[in-house]
């Protein structure tokens, strides 16, 4: 049975940022929703017990309610995980090294970051992933992930419009920006990177 993970942090802890409300809604009924109805997809199937990975890999592209639902489970588990209270601020050496070695500097990769996000038409994710052994940004659509795709994650925002609206109505780069400078849990994603 697929879980509703635990926030890692409280609810409130993220303001102003990103409010107590967006994660009430974002986490306990849009994330808790993605569980229960993949869940009841995979009950009595061969998918019955393979792990998250397992089915979101093998039900690209068979699959698309199945998909969906179990690709939204594990892009938002890792959404949460990129995000901590007083986030943002300096990035690990080990990581920094790697943003200036593909972006040029950190303020570049941040500025591609926001536009890949801001640009990403509808609803969908922007993401920092290993892929061929070098740093890269993409951008997925609704439930679409770099792993199915054969790269590694290491840092996702989401820009579905439940993950900001309430907070940033209609300004995603603005969102996106503070996640970038106030939101980011860098030890999170350079243990990401040591791991790639």
């Amino acid at each position: 049975m697929f879980e509703l993970p635990k926030l890692p942090y409280e609810k409130n802890a993220l303001e102003p940022h990103m409010s107590a409300q967006t994660l009430d809604f974002h986490h306990g009924k849009h994330h808790a929703k993605y569980v229960d109805v993949a869940n009841d997809l995979v009950k009595g199937t061969a998918h019955e017990g393979q792990s998250l990975e397992q089915v979101m890999v093998e039900s690209f592209g068979k699959n698309d309610k199945l998909f969906n639902n179990v690709g939204q489970i594990y892009n938002h588990n890792e959404f949460w995980k990129c995000m901590k209270p007083n986030g943002g601020g300096a990035v690990p050496e080990a990581l920094k090294a790697k943003l200036v070695e593909a972006f040029g500097s950190v303020e570049a990769f941040a500025e591609e970051f926001v536009a890949a996000g801001t640009g990403q038409f509808g609803s969908g994710w922007v993401w920092l992933v290993v892929k061929d052994g070098k740093l890269a940004i993409m951008k997925t659509a609704n439930a679409e992930n770099p792993v199915v795709h054969g790269a590694t994650p290491l840092l996702v925002a989401d820009v579905w419009e439940h993950a900001y609206y309430l907070d940033y109505q209609n300004r995603r780069p603005d969102f996106l920006k503070t996640f970038i400078e106030k939101l980011v849990n860098w030890d999170y994603v350079n243990e990401r990177l040591s791991k790639a």
